[in-house]
Parts: C-alpha cells; structure tokens; sequence
C-alpha cells in the first residue's frame, strides 16, 4: 500500500510540476481557447473593460474579448523575493477576485527549498494559499501586509474567495492529504481589505465524506483522500453549494456538496453523483459579460506519458435548488 501511495503522490507531484513548467511564455494572439494548455482555469468576466481575464496554474494571464480567441500569456504576480516563497515559487491554480473596487489574486505558492514535515515517507515542502493585490483586473498583483495567511506547518492549496452571510470575507482552501491523509475542505475569516487573515481555521467537511469519488488501497476500495479546487455559489433559491475536484480511481472528477445552513458552517451534504465527465475537473463558475452562466475546467490525459490539460467551458443552470450542468460550450467569435 506503501508503494501505491509513493506512486500516487509522485504522479500527482508530476501532474502538477508538469503544468506549471510547460505554460508557454511566448505571447502570441488571436489563440483558442483549446489551443491552451493551462491547468485550473480560472476566468474573471470584467464589465469595466469588456474583457475576460484567465488565469490558473503557472502563474501566467490570458485576455479574451469574446471567450472565442485569446492573447497572452502576460506575467503578472509579483511576489518577495525576500518572503517565506524565495525567489521563484511556483504557483498553482491562481483564481481572480473583485472585491470593494480592488482585485485579488488567490493562489497557492511553493517553496521547495523549504522542508515543513515528512508524513508515511512524504517530504513536503512549503506550500500554501495567499493573496495578491491589484488596482487592475490585469495587474500588476503584489503583496499585501500579512507574509503568512495560513500556519506555516500546514500545507495548503486551491484558496478561493465567499463572503457569508455575515458579511465577512472568507478564504476556503484545502489542507493537503499528504500531511493529514484525509484531505479537508476548510475555511478561515480574512480581514475586511483581505490582508491577512483572522482566528483559526475550520474544518468544513473530509475528503473521506465524499460518496463518488474512489481510491485503492491493496485490495480495498475507499473514498479518495484527495480535496482540490473549491468554488462557492448560490443557486437562484438562495442554497449555497461547492464544487470541488477529487478521483474517481485514475480519472479526475468533479462533484459538488451543498451547505444545510446555507452558510459556510454547514452541515455540508455531498451529492452522491459527480457532475461532470471523467478527467475534466477544478471548476470555477462565472458569469458572460451578456449574463450566460458557465463553468470553467481543464480536461485531464495522459498522451504518451505527457499530461495535457487544456480549458473548456461548459454551460450551466442555477435556477432551480441545484446546479445542473449541461452540453459543452463552444465559444464563437
């Protein structure tokens, strides 16, 4: 089981190093959108400019007019050399927020020079989710006051951005598996401008909660360990719902749990289906600048020991007391 666990680690470790060194720097033009090869796709629909912002892992912007052709890559975080980071971290599954006329850059950084455990024979670097700042939708995005917005022991990705009920502003991220082996879902109060955080984490839910998504382990089958990429939403009755990623055995999934309370404190109650085909997951969920709700994610393959993720978009209704997600979009110019 030992050796599964090594290998599934190392995979994943691969999957990841793989996307953030292979996002192409040249910038080029008039590109579509499934001519991009970028993970964890996240797009931000901006009225003021009448442009769409896609960012995700690697650190790296694209800008689109029509969801349709896109330009870039454009550099645009801008971290401290001088930080628990260094000089280059890498940057995972970057997410972009407008909030109170600024715009936020969620993402996860790595440092891995920096060694902060070994679990089952698992060294784990330093990792976790922050935020960036920008006057701009398309930077540039630079530290704020807080160095540290998570304990610096505990590994974390996938930060994303809700303001509850209670009007406060709030980070979820996910505590990574390989340090707790049971992936959790948790959640933690920022500061009103979002410089730091406030108090302690709370779990929200476990990665073992998971009714669909399925691991090996010698000849047992149980839910995976693996939490990645929430997103918050409401539908238009008002119930608060996440997607979030997990795998059903090698195929990258997406499911998503609803809150009872319709806050972030819960009960949570997954769904017992996921909610999209094998290999796409890491969703996020935005509005068109014409109103047409969609979801972003990356498809997932492995080609010849290469693995390729490339954006799509798929159509989605929030109408009623859940999220459907219906055909595959199709932008056109």
């Amino acid at each position: 089981m030992k050796k599964e666990v090594l290998l599934f680690a190392f995979v994943l470790f691969s999957v990841l190093l793989s996307a953030q060194q292979k996002v192409p720097n040249r910038f080029r033009t008039n590109i579509p959108l499934d001519s991009i090869h970028l993970s964890d796709p996240c797009i931000l629909a901006n009225k003021k400019t009448s442009t769409y912002y896609m960012t995700g892992t690697g650190g790296l912007l694209w800008k689109s007019k029509d969801l349709a052709r896109w330009e870039g890559p454009y550099r645009v975080a801008e971290t401290d050399p001088t930080s628990w980071m260094g000089p280059k971290p890498e940057i995972w599954a970057a997410e972009l927020h407008e909030y109170e006329g600024k715009y936020y850059y969620f993402a996860t950084f790595t440092n891995n020079t920096i060694k902060i455990d070994t679990v089952k024979g698992n060294v784990i670097p330093r990792r976790a989710s922050h935020i960036l700042v920008s006057d701009n939708p398309d930077g540039p995005y630079k530290p704020m006051e807080s160095p540290t917005y998570l304990p610096e022991n505990m590994p974390t990705l996938d930060g994303t951005f809700w303001v509850d009920r209670d009007d406060k502003p709030y980070m979820i991220y996910c505590h990574e598996w390989l340090q707790n082996w049971n992936g959790t879902m948790e959640k933690i109060e920022l500061k009103p401008d979002l410089s730091g955080s406030v108090g302690k984490g709370k779990i929200l839910f476990h990665a073992s909660d998971s009714p669909w998504s399925r691991e090996k382990m010698g000849d047992e089958i149980h839910p995976n360990r693996v939490t990645d990429g929430p997103w918050l939403f409401r539908t238009d009755t008002g119930r608060l719902g996440m997607i979030w990623t997990s795998w059903v055995f090698q195929d990258y999934t997406q499911g998503v749990v609803y809150s009872e309370s319709g806050t972030l404190d819960g009960p949570w109650i997954q769904e017992k289906e996921p909610i999209t085909p094998p290999n796409f997951g890491h969703g996020m969920l935005f509005r068109t600048l014409d109103g047409k709700w969609l979801m972003s994610v990356h498809s997932h393959k492995d080609v010849n020991g290469r693995y390729i993720r490339i954006p799509h978009l798929f159509e989605v209704d929030l109408s009623g007391d859940k999220l459907v997600v219906g055909e595959i979009y199709i932008p056109h110019k």
